[in-house]
């Protein structure tokens, strides 16, 4: 759990208490053989099922209540899809969820019968114990899926008497209805975030774009296995870790900077190599994720959150700009891109490092659509990076090596 400091006040009153819900796919395969499936060049397949912090629930079968509510009273769950592959529906039985945060950020606190979580995503939303005390369902079911998943878990109402209904809450149908909430996301200008002053102070909107990357996903075979990539590249991990060799100045014996370009190529086929971008220090970039497949998207950034300010579906081209959200744009850091879409997202590349820039579905990631960015601040200040850890064992061809020179204020 992560709290804003006292001093900083929070858009809502302090709720009776917070209970965080892990929601997520689950695989009955070992994580061994799993990983065999993808070295063989076989994806994972479809879920077995999905569990709600680690359990999973049925309609009319006795289950310990998860979570207490006392009549009157709010209360706080925090929602994050911690599954490997499924988009997830999130709703209660017979409660309005109001949406309050989502993903180190305050929103615009609109209602919602349920919410669509997808892959690596987490809302924060308040629910107020304001209906018959007994029992309710908390329900997860799995979207954009041929056969639909669905688990539970008991909330139960303090002192409340009676069973939950077997009738749950329908979940919504086709990837537009997924979209159009997206769409009601908004940032909240008024409220504060790390420091004192508002969220809305920072008007990203009226920042010049100084590059933009254009990043197209897509599947092949190579050597007859199973790749994902983008631009053509399928990374994969040299032996010396990518910031080792960076920070020992011995990167061009070990990867190539920017083998994949801004503008993508036509090609329907992938390379496996490491994919780094290098970028400038502070500059302020537009990423768009464009998504030709049949399939569901979810991108993740470390080290970084962005402004996701549009997901449409067709094609990106500039012209685009015209309908991006330049005002209350969340910012957040992951953003999903729907079947035949794209998404654009705006950022400062500030904090200097190795970052890397993922897909969230975790067979995608593992065999290659994912890649890095170079944050290299010209100053080596530690103003800008910290040192590398005394403790960092090393590897590959910089085992042995002596340390550079450390950075200085």
């Amino acid at each position: 759990r992560v709290h804003s400091r006292l001093l900083i006040p929070v858009p809502y009153p302090d709720p009776a208490d917070e209970y965080t819900v892990l929601i997520g796919d689950w695989y009955a395969k070992s994580h061994k053989i799993l990983r065999g499936f993808l070295d063989s060049g076989r994806p994972l397949g479809r879920p077995d099922g999905v569990l709600i912090n680690g359990k999973a629930g049925k309609v009319g079968v006795n289950q310990k209540p998860l979570f207490t509510m006392e009549p009157g009273k709010t209360y706080k769950y925090r929602v994050c899809n911690v599954g490997l592959k499924a988009s997830l529906n999130f709703r209660i039985q017979g409660h309005k969820l109001k949406l309050v945060e989502m993903e180190g950020s305050h929103t615009v606190q609109n209602l919602y019968e349920s919410l669509d979580v997808h892959i690596g995503q987490c809302f924060s939303i308040l629910v107020a114990a304001d209906q018959d005390p007994k029992d309710y369902y908390m329900v997860a079911s799995t979207r954009f899926l041929k056969e639909v998943q669905t688990t539970t878990a008991i909330i139960r109402y303090k002192n409340g008497k009676g069973e939950a209904s077997t009738e749950l809450p329908p979940a919504p149908i086709g990837w537009a209805w997924s979209l159009n909430q997206f769409r009601t996301f908004r940032w909240n200008l008024t409220a504060s975030a790390a420091r004192p002053n508002p969220q809305g102070s920072y008007r990203y909107g009226a920042i010049n774009i100084t590059r933009t990357i254009r990043l197209v996903n897509s599947v092949s075979r190579v050597n007859g296995k199973l790749r994902y990539g983008f631009n053509g590249v399928s990374h994969t991990d040299p032996n010396t870790p990518l910031k080792l060799a960076e920070y020992f100045n011995l990167a061009d014996k070990v990867f190539k900077y920017n083998v994949i370009k801004d503008e993508p190529e036509k090609t329907t086929t992938l390379t496996i190599q490491p994919n780094v971008l290098s970028m400038t220090f502070r500059n302020f970039v537009e990423i768009i994720f464009e998504n030709h497949e049949k399939s569901l998207q979810s991108y993740h950034i470390d080290g970084y959150s962005f402004f996701a300010v549009a997901v449409e579906p067709g094609t990106w081209s500039p012209e685009k700009r015209e309908n991006y959200n330049l005002l209350d744009a969340v910012s957040r850091h992951t953003v999903q891109v729907f079947p035949k879409s794209w998404a654009a997202i705006l950022l400062t590349f500030d904090n200097a490092g190795m970052w890397n820039i993922r897909s969230e579905i975790w067979e995608r990631t593992y065999l290659g659509e994912q890649l890095y960015a170079s944050v290299l601040s010209p100053e080596k200040s530690l103003r800008d990076e910290y040192n590398i850890p005394e403790n960092t064992p090393l590897c590959g061809i910089v085992a042995g090596l002596p340390k550079p020179s450390p950075y200085t204020i």
